[in-house]
Order: C-alpha cells, then structure tokens, then sequence
C-alpha cells in the first residue's frame, strides 16, 4: 500500500500541467490589463491627433 501512495505522489506529470495552466492564465490577466489600462491613453493622442489635423485643415 505504501508503494502505490508514493507512486501516486511520485508522479508529477499533472502538476506540470496545472502549472503551465495558471502561468498561461496570469499571462493573459496580464495582457487584459495591459491593453485596457494602454487602451484609454492611446484613444486620448488619436483623439487629440484627430482634432488637430481636422483644425488645421479647416484654416486652409
């Protein structure tokens, strides 16, 4: 009986997997919050680009 639990515990091949599955998990919470917090800034300067070029058109 001892042999099967250590054999049980023993084996690793699942942990590796559990692993690999919550660092893809961080990685892509890490993304999200990359691209949203990015997100609004970027709008803001097209934005601001777009007023720009729409302002200095118009004065031709």
């Amino acid at each position: 009986m001892r042999q099967v639990l250590r054999a049980i515990f023993a084996d690793q091949d699942g942990q590796s997997m559990a692993e690999y599955g919550l660092l893809t998990a961080l990685i892509a919470i890490v993304c999200l919050a990359a691209v949203k917090a990015l997100g609004s800034s970027i709008e803001k300067k097209f934005d601001k680009l777009a007023k720009e070029i729409g302002a200095s058109g118009s004065k031709k």
